[in-house]
């Protein structure tokens, strides 16, 4: 399943696209490597490395059993 390349923003915190595509497995197993991505929030761009990022499929919620969603008593 293919999903969308996912960072922090150094200056929100905010999660945003890199505007990549991968398969979470593949992305895993990559190369060490170096990109930047514009950010809409800060209007800025934001360089970072692989081991930074991670793949969000849309639908991954979905797979996940009922208890992994509900929230971890403290």
């Amino acid at each position: 399943m293919m999903g969308v390349v996912m960072i922090k923003s150094p200056e929100t915190g905010r999660t945003i696209s890199t505007g990549m595509k991968a398969d979470r497995e593949r992305f895993r197993c990559s190369p060490v490597f170096f990109a930047r991505t514009f950010c809409l929030i800060c209007e800025a761009s934001h360089e970072w490395f692989a081991k930074e990022a991670w793949v969000h499929e849309p639908d991954e919620n979905r797979h996940r059993p009922r208890a992994a969603l509900a929230p971890q008593p403290a």
